[in-house]
């Protein structure tokens, strides 16, 4: 509000040569309060106006007045502006206090459906820790998309075809031991699948023997699919008991198979609109005006490519829910792909192309180096998340041994610090595996987080507060910056899912905690003779801190 309320005024004393829009995202939060809560530099103005910026920062200083604003200062070429405290907590407050489940909230996604691609594990492999970022971050934009207001609906698009299964069918039938894959499914058909790479390397015949079986299973072969098949079913089994351990379920589990037949009438719809062209044996979508290699579609030995099955996967995804919002969580490695495939769709007069956006991540990394599969070189998610719980519960026993609950807690606890640790970076951005510094539950952590949510509980409950008892207002100096951090909560919402990054997210709450931890330690609560305004504005952190954690998909356990 304040903001807003502040670009109004700025943009109206500045004229039409600057609009509301560019004048509110120049407006800062100054590093030292003393400076001001909102600052509004004007060096950009100076040649406009052809005056000093100090001097222009004086003149606007003098016509900015409102309720809201305590005071307006020019300092250095900034307009500062100090809020009234009063108005604001009051406000903060009865905002979040009346309806605590709202705040938060947009309704800009109203009516609006967001369809989100996430997580995509490939079958017979193990679910490794390079599958941890699509799925936790599809999963916290989703959340944030709800919370704006929008119906998402997270789709699990298991990479269930192409000649790396055909590789491994020939796998299986050269080195595979069906007792050994019953017993421990993944495993095994990892291992017989970097076998064969290995022995490849050797023996270069190998990869015919695996095209060849790709192209049984596009034929449909009752052998060819009768294995594809017990492969699949096993390998959802194992998934899904990462996903539980997660906590993120999906609306559709799906696989690229499923359009292996419905891939024709995609390529018949190229012909006609006369996109298809022959290319050495092999059939593609021009993109030269778009300044993008060709999209293969079909390849010289008759088989599809992903590119195909992704195609009839968008056509399909619009026509059974009109989306709004069609966005795939993949990492930064398959940004060309998307784009061809986007521009594909437009080159087929489909309008609802520009909906598409692709959401890139960085890679998360060993060493520096990427993680393989092919190579053997992988980290499982499962054996991170049960390490990381075991670490959880020795904490527990060492620090609170009387807990109820234990295996709950640290389930919670160790989950959320192997969540957390991927969310808190910009998605953009690799990540280097560290169990270690995964495992800490200090500093930018999710334990720090959930351990400052039950310190806020514990306070409440020797305070005997409950929410009916709430103060109206707050007059407590001490508590600026944390009601100021609390303020800021919905606008930082509509910023992660604007960007689609929900590291905004996770650094307010470490923020938040940092102010809350702050006021603690300096301020006595329980014993205060206003303890009731106290408990309220603690009671008003541990509710915002809450929904942050939710949003990330991180739980916050009431005791650790």
């Amino acid at each position: 509000m304040e903001r807003h309320i502040f670009a109004l005024q700025l943009s109206h004393l500045l004229g039409e040569s600057f609009s509301r829009e560019w004048v509110y995202a120049q407006i800062e939060i100054p590093k030292q309060e003393t400076h001001g809560d909102l600052a509004f530099p004007c060096f950009s103005l100076a040649k406009h106006f052809r005056k000093n910026p100090k001097d222009i920062a004086e003149e606007i200083s003098l016509s900015i007045k409102h309720d809201v604003f305590d005071s307006v200062s020019a300092t250095g070429g900034f307009v500062n502006v100090m809020l009234n405290k009063k108005f604001i907590t009051s406000h903060t407050l009865k905002q979040l206090l009346s309806e605590p489940g709202e705040f938060g909230t947009h309704s800009f996604g109203e009516g609006k459906k967001v369809v989100l691609d996430l997580s995509a594990p490939n079958i017979a492999k193990p679910f490794s820790m390079g599958h941890l970022r699509s799925t936790v971050i599809g999963n916290a934009v989703a959340n944030l998309a709800e919370k704006c207001g929008y119906e998402p609906v997270k789709i699990n698009y298991i990479g269930d075809y192409g000649t790396q299964f055909g590789k491994l069918l020939a796998a299986y039938q050269r080195w595979g031991n069906s007792s050994l894959i019953k017993e421990n499914p993944l495993h095994e058909l990892k291992k017989i699948y970097v076998k064969f790479h290995q022995e490849a390397e050797k023996n270069p015949d190998l990869i015919e023997e695996g095209r060849q079986w790709f192209k049984r299973l596009e034929h449909q072969d009752e052998e060819a699919v009768e294995l594809w098949t017990w492969f699949k079913d096993v390998s959802l089994i194992e998934f899904n008991k990462v996903y539980q351990l997660l906590g993120v379920a999906f609306d559709l589990t799906r696989g690229e198979a499923y359009y292996n037949d419905k891939m024709e009438a995609t390529i018949e719809l190229l012909k006609e609109n006369k996109l298809l062209e022959h290319s050495e044996g092999a059939e593609v979508v021009r993109l030269d005006e778009e300044g993008l290699p060709p999209c293969l579609i079909r390849k010289s030995d008759g088989t599809t490519i992903y590119a195909t099955r992704d195609l009839t996967a968008a056509i399909d995804r619009y026509q059974t829910y009109a989306f709004d919002e069609s966005l795939y969580v993949v990492g930064h490695e398959q940004t060309l792909h998307f784009q061809q495939i986007v521009h594909v769709l437009k080159k087929l007069n489909f309008e609802w192309a520009d909906r598409i956006q692709h959401i890139p991540f960085g890679m998360m990394l060993k060493d520096g180096k990427k993680m393989s599969t092919r190579k053997g070189k992988t980290i499982l998610l499962e054996e991170v998340l049960k390490e990381a719980i075991d670490k959880a519960r020795e904490n527990i026993e060492e620090k609170n041994p009387q807990l109820e609950n234990k295996d709950e807690t640290a389930r919670q606890v160790g989950v959320g610090a192997v969540i957390f640790h991927d969310l808190k970076h910009d998605r953009r951005n690799d990540v280097e595996f560290s169990l270690d510094e995964m495992l800490t539950f200090e500093g930018h952590t999710a334990p720090y987080l959930q351990y400052s949510y039950v310190r806020a509980k514990s306070l409440l409950e020797k305070g005997g507060f409950t929410s009916s008892s709430a103060a109206a207002e707050i007059d407590d100096p001490e508590a600026w910056s944390l009601i100021k951090t609390i303020r800021a909560y919905p606008e930082k919402i509509k910023m992660a899912y604007e960007t689609y990054d929900p590291s905004t997210i996770a650094k307010h709450l470490l923020d938040l905690a940092r102010s809350f931890n702050q006021y603690y330690a300096k301020t006595n609560i329980v014993n205060s003779h206003n303890k009731n305004e106290k408990l309220t504005l603690v009671y008003a952190f541990s509710l915002v801190l809450k929904d942050g954690l939710q949003v990330l998909g991180i739980e916050a356990p009431e005791k650790m």
